[in-house]
């Protein structure tokens, strides 16, 4: 079923200049067998009149009902009954003008000739509508399926996201109430630095890109929690190209990753750990590389939520629909994660 909106104007400006068209032949081609122009625009308006409220019924039907493979001998019936109302029509009312027993005649031995052109004309009508509406109906539901993609994948994406806060909240938590005890200082610190990173977060749930330098400061802020979890163990080093401070990124793209680079990181040593981020321009690509050094000896794959890497390159795909935009290596107890960020 084809939406029953209004035929949109081009399609009613082209039948009336062929209307128009039509009507002047016609009216042209009766004035060549020597009837006067009166005779033959009076003969050529009745008939494209009639013709016109066929083609408006054939185009009216055909925009509210779509047949199928089926019904198309039926849509040949209605077509061949309305061409016959359109010479019947001619045969009666055209006489009614007294144009004379010359051109009554010429009326009766053309009735055929004009039940054949008429026929074509709806019938032509007919195979343009049922494109257009046919099409028009395509095009619709092309439109609501991607809307209904662009609904899921933003489902999707929120539902990536949001797993990342439940996750960082319970291991922050478990690290303030260890500090309550004997340095309470900190842990009022860390409440007020996890209240900031948590309003931020917040404040990007609405955003699907930011800017380089707005993912940088937040993602300092979930550095400053951490280190206060870690103290000295942990070191950062962040490094990023003037070029790229105002390159846009997913927001909220960063912390997963540095989170998996300190848990594969710091979990499974006593000594301090560098982690180091860097970014760069790439002709249309943000480059950004994390690191962090491992021992191959005791860091061993770990069961957890599945949002990490995993849950990165998912959305790297969900928005950019590519798999290459992420990669992932280890080279001299060092594990690299590299992430192109497309710049559209």
């Amino acid at each position: 079923m084809a939406s029953p909106n209004t035929t949109p104007s081009k399609l009613l400006a082209a039948f009336a200049i062929c209307g128009l068209a039509w009507a002047a032949m016609q009216g042209y081609i009766i004035h060549s067998f020597g009837f006067t122009w009166l005779t033959a625009i009076t003969d050529s308006v009745l008939n494209v009149a009639l013709l016109a409220i066929a083609c408006w019924l054939i185009n009216n039907n055909l925009r509210y009902y779509q047949p199928d493979k089926e019904s198309y001998f039926y849509l040949f019936i209605w077509c061949a009954a309305l061409a016959a109302a359109c010479v019947a029509g001619c045969r009666y009312i055209l006489p009614l003008f007294n144009m004379g027993d010359v051109y009554n005649n010429f009326l009766q031995q053309s009735l055929v000739l004009r039940a054949f052109t008429v026929f074509l004309a709806i019938g032509w009508m007919a195979m343009i509508s049922a494109l257009w509406y046919t099409q028009l109906d395509h095009k619709r539901t092309e439109e609501r399926k991607t809307e209904a993609e662009k609904l899921a994948r933003d489902a999707e994406l929120y539902n990536l996201r949001q797993q990342l806060q439940p996750h960082f909240l319970f291991n922050s938590l478990n690290s303030i109430n260890a500090l309550i005890g004997f340095k309470p200082d900190m842990a009022r610190q860390m409440i007020h630095q996890l209240s900031d990173f948590l309003r931020g977060t917040l404040k990007k749930d609405e955003q699907l890109l930011v800017s380089l330098t707005d993912e940088l400061a937040h993602l300092n802020l979930y550095l400053e929690i951490e280190k206060v979890r870690f103290g000295h163990r942990l070191q950062t080093e962040i490094s990023c190209d003037k070029a790229c401070g105002e390159a846009m990124l997913p927001s909220l793209l960063l912390q997963p990753l540095v989170e998996n680079a300190i848990k594969f990181g710091l979990y499974d040593t006593t000594d301090a750990v560098t982690i180091s981020v860097r970014a760069e321009m790439e002709e249309q690509y943000l480059i950004i590389m994390i690191q962090n050094p491992y021992d191959p000896k005791t860091s061993r794959p770990r069961k957890g939520t599945g949002f990490g890497l995993s849950g990165v390159q998912r959305r790297l795909y969900l928005i950019f629909a590519r798999n290459d935009l992420m990669e992932t290596h280890a080279n001299d107890n060092i594990f690299t994660t590299i992430i192109k960020v497309p710049q559209l």
